[in-house]
């Protein structure tokens, strides 16, 4: 298993405790010098508050941590591709890279419908690298929606 496989599957963890949560199933790391420095899942539901994402919470956790909100030097792993909030962040954060395991043809605003952290002229970019364990990362978010219909039928 490489790096970035490696870090994905802990973005997946944290997938896997909003899942158990009944939040949609977004988990996020944030890693500098290959250290995991913050983790973050989904919350909004638990919070009430549209603000809660896993990216957004993430990067609050490793801003702490770091003591600045500039985190020129850190990689973000998230499960599914980041809306246009959360990638705003990234870009305001300064993050170096986003590794993304699954796209979102809804929302997404990474390549899928729109591209803030390239098509746009803002004084940071953010690399962008896709399909990391993508297969995974579906399967959880399938299963999750596929359920939540099911309760909302009966």
């Amino acid at each position: 298993m490489d790096k970035d496989e490696k870090f994905m599957k802990q973005a997946m963890k944290q997938a896997q405790k909003a899942y158990e949560q009944e939040e949609i199933p977004v988990g996020a790391i944030i890693v500098k010098h290959n250290k995991i420095i913050a983790r973050a899942y989904n919350k909004k539901e638990q919070k009430q508050d549209t603000t809660n994402h896993a990216e957004i919470l993430a990067i609050q956790k490793a801003s702490k941590k770091l003591k600045t909100w500039r985190l020129t030097d850190c990689e973000m792993y998230v499960t599914l591709e980041p809306c246009s909030m959360c990638a705003g962040a990234l870009i305001q954060a300064r993050l170096k890279k986003i590794y993304i395991g699954t796209m979102d043809p809804k929302t997404g605003s990474c390549g899928s419908v729109l591209n803030l952290l390239k098509d746009y002229t803002f004084n940071h970019k953010v690399e962008i690298q896709t399909g990391i364990l993508q297969e995974e990362c579906e399967i959880l978010l399938k299963k999750f929606f596929k359920e939540l219909r099911e309760k909302k039928k009966k």
